[in-house]
């Protein structure tokens, strides 16, 4: 979905307050019949949750609190996300990460066993076909989640190169995980929270690790990780213990880790510097321009192997001629599209998303501009609506993360 979730949400929580809801209800909402909907569908109604489509899913844009509120609530205490309808899955067999290796950025083979990374998927031109968290459960074992909205183009994209790999002899299979859902529970509370309902020691998993543990009587795959730039987890559970597991998360934080919205994923995510694929990201962004050149990993730079390998080792040493960078800005907050210029109204790049901080009480903004504007403090106009209000690069993350990683 393109443009702004918290802005999305932000319309439909003014036109429920004024309009007749059904009306409103039938306007959003009318293709919920032809939704796909997670196994906490009924669990977000009962609580209130706003839903709205989302990637061909039924999925809730908030709850009865507002998103501004359920924003700082995950950063004081924490929020309870259903991620189920990214899709989640595996690769095995002895080739699986020379496999790997050849569609995405990362040193696969270089990670320890029970660690992941950020990733991107690229195209023989270089562009980001998706970003993906992925893990080396072990050497013919590769766990990995792909964003909703990509799924089908990211597995066919998979699957075509899986066939022509197997054909020449390589030993690697896939398995789609269906038969599980996704939890994100991210703030402060998610590791003391969740530590009730484990024997294992969660304080021995660091950010980026993962472990296949007993969670609430079902064996779960959790990774530290998240989307917000707070500590927490990552936790597939198997379907049927979804709801469950749920409730029992809310139960143990007492009412202070509350279930929370795509509206406030998204201004968690963008308060952490974080991309959004379809806004941040797409096909004709490469990694070094989006400044994930991080993720390219050392062996990778000097190796090659991966599709578009060539554009992207190039820009690596010459430099890209576009860069992303972060904005705080007056005015109305930018959003997706908005044109930047430079002082003198010559036009520098775009913004791919942008809103109001609920945390920072600010506008805060990511896009892209010219190679040489991109440094801290380089002034800019912004233009909402037709009229320039002032910018300024910021270095990203604009909230501090808060990763638990070892001392």
């Amino acid at each position: 979905m393109r443009g702004s979730l918290w802005q999305l949400g932000q319309s439909i929580t003014r036109r429920l307050a004024q309009a007749d809801k059904k009306t409103v209800a039938r306007r959003y909402f009318a293709s919920e019949a032809d939704l796909k909907k997670t196994v906490l569908y009924d669990l977000h109604v009962a609580n209130g949750g706003k839903m709205v489509p989302f990637a061909g899913w039924s999925m809730p844009i908030q709850y009865k609190d507002s998103i501004m509120d359920s924003t700082v609530n995950c950063r004081q205490n924490g929020g309870l996300f259903d991620v189920s309808h990214m899709c989640g899955l595996s690769l095995k067999g002895k080739d699986c990460i020379p496999f790997l290796e050849k569609l995405v950025i990362a040193d696969v083979a270089g990670l320890a066993p029970g660690t992941g990374t950020l990733t991107v998927f690229t195209n023989e031109k270089g562009g980001a076909i998706d970003d993906s968290v992925i893990t080396k459960v072990n050497d013919d074992h590769i766990y990995l989640v792909v964003n909703a909205g990509c799924r089908d183009k990211d597995l066919a994209h998979i699957e075509e190169h899986m066939k022509a790999f197997k054909a020449k002899g390589g030993d690697v299979s896939w398995h789609i995980h269906d038969e599980r859902s996704l939890l994100a529970l991210q703030g402060p509370l998610a590791a003391p929270v969740l530590q009730h309902l484990t024997k294992d020691d969660l304080s021995k998993l660091y950010f980026g690790e993962f472990r296949i543990l007993d969670i609430n009587g079902a064996t779960c795959f959790l990774t530290r990780t998240g989307y917000t730039g707070e500590d927490g987890f990552e936790i597939s559970v198997p379907s049927e213990h979804g709801v469950d597991l749920a409730k029992a998360i809310l139960e143990k934080s007492e009412g202070k880790v509350r279930l929370t919205g795509l509206g406030a994923r998204d201004s968690l995510r963008l308060e952490a510097g974080l991309c959004l694929y379809g806004n941040d990201m797409e096909q004709h962004t490469s990694p070094v321009e989006a400044g994930l050149t991080w993720a390219i990993g050392k062996r990778r730079r000097a190796e090659g192997g991966f599709l578009g390998a060539a554009v992207i080792l190039k820009q690596l040493e010459e430099g890209p001629s576009i860069r992303r960078v972060g904005f705080i800005s007056t005015g109305p907050p930018p959003r997706s599209h908005s044109e930047i210029q430079d002082e003198k109204g010559s036009t520098i790049g775009e913004i791919t998303s942008g809103g109001f901080s609920p945390c920072l009480k600010k506008n805060i903004a990511m896009g892209y501009v010219k190679s040489g504007l991109h440094k801290a403090g380089t002034k800019a106009k912004i233009l909402v609506r037709g009229k320039a209000y002032d910018g300024v690069v910021t270095k990203m993350p604009f909230v501090p993360t808060k990763y638990y990683k070892p001392s």
